[in-house]
């Protein structure tokens, strides 16, 4: 599932707008990574969320 585990940043709906102003759906999805924790299980976070977790 396309969700970080520390935010909760999730997948995002809406529409894509041509020139002729036609609109059809579309998604954004979050750039999650799997990156394994301490205890050697892995869990699922966003690159946004992992910068974060490498300043700290």
């Amino acid at each position: 599932m396309a969700k970080c585990a520390l935010c909760g940043k999730g997948v995002v709906f809406g529409q894509n707008v041509s020139h002729s102003h036609r609109k059809t759906n579309r998604t954004w999805k979050p750039n999650i990574r799997k990156v394994k924790q301490d205890g050697g299980k892995s869990i699922s976070v966003c690159s946004r969320c992992l910068r974060t977790m490498k300043k700290a």
